[in-house]
């Protein structure tokens, strides 16, 4: 049954919809990201500190660890505006649903008011059938 909230409740649970995929999609990636900062942290242990040599290895052993640090650094960041951004996907699928259930409450009530009218004519028709019934079996009897 139709109403006035009907449409809009269509496109209140798409938008819901749509936020849920968001917030699942930004699950994966933090995962991702949490996985490439766990990554990196273990990959800083597998290098190895040149205990002699010329200069050059050890400028290069800097190089590696000054670039792995700041690899990290980078997955850290990524890590937490992923973070950010699933909080703030969790807030507006909140807002979202709250929405959608406060329009289908209202659609809800609405079908409710319709039956409830719906099944109030019937029974006034059936009372007005029954009636003239009745009239046309009291109108034969009195007359036979």
């Amino acid at each position: 049954m139709k109403t006035r909230y009907t449409s809009l409740v269509g496109v209140k649970k798409n938008i819901m919809q749509k936020r849920e995929r968001e917030l699942q999609s930004l699950n994966v990636k933090l995962k991702n990201a949490q996985l490439a900062l766990e990554e990196s942290q273990n990959d800083i242990n597998y290098i190895k500190t040149p205990q002699n040599g010329n200069i050059s290895e050890f400028l290069a052993f800097r190089t590696l660890l000054d670039a792995q640090r700041g690899l990290i650094a980078h997955n850290q960041g990524w890590v937490e505006y992923t973070q950010n951004e699933l909080k703030r996907a969790q807030k507006q699928l909140q807002i979202d649903t709250t929405e959608y259930e406060k329009f289908n409450y209202l659609e809800t009530t609405e079908i409710k008011k319709k039956l409830k009218e719906i099944q109030l004519k019937e029974a006034k028709d059936l009372d007005e059938v029954a009636l003239m019934t009745h009239n046309r079996k009291k109108n034969t009897e009195v007359t036979s």
